[in-house]
């Protein structure tokens, strides 16, 4: 467990290494954070888009700009979601290292 020691002013605490099957349950648990992240990214695009198509009927935008606007929301949505790949991908490595 945690071996605490006091030199009078400062508490120190000392954590043992983590075990690999620790390890592998952290790993687990960054792959979920990022898929819900991804998750999350995904339905705020969606609701973009619906919002777009829903300002096309109201005649506020033309079939052109509608596809615009969901190119560029999917090229964002592309982007952000491959920082997310990245940083689990750098996290699991990171956790991984003995």
């Amino acid at each position: 467990g945690i071996n605490p020691s006091n030199d009078g002013k400062v508490i120190r605490l000392s954590f043992p290494p983590l075990t690999e099957e620790r390890r592998k349950e952290l790993c687990k648990q960054v792959k979920k954070l990022g898929e819900e992240a991804k998750i999350a990214m995904r339905a705020i695009r969606r609701d973009a888009i619906e919002h777009f198509k829903a300002e096309k009927k109201k005649a506020s935008m033309t079939e052109d700009d509608l596809k615009d606007a969901e190119k560029g929301i999917q090229e964002v949505t592309d982007k952000h979601i491959a920082d997310v790949d990245r940083m689990v991908e750098a996290k699991d490595k990171e956790i991984l290292e003995v």
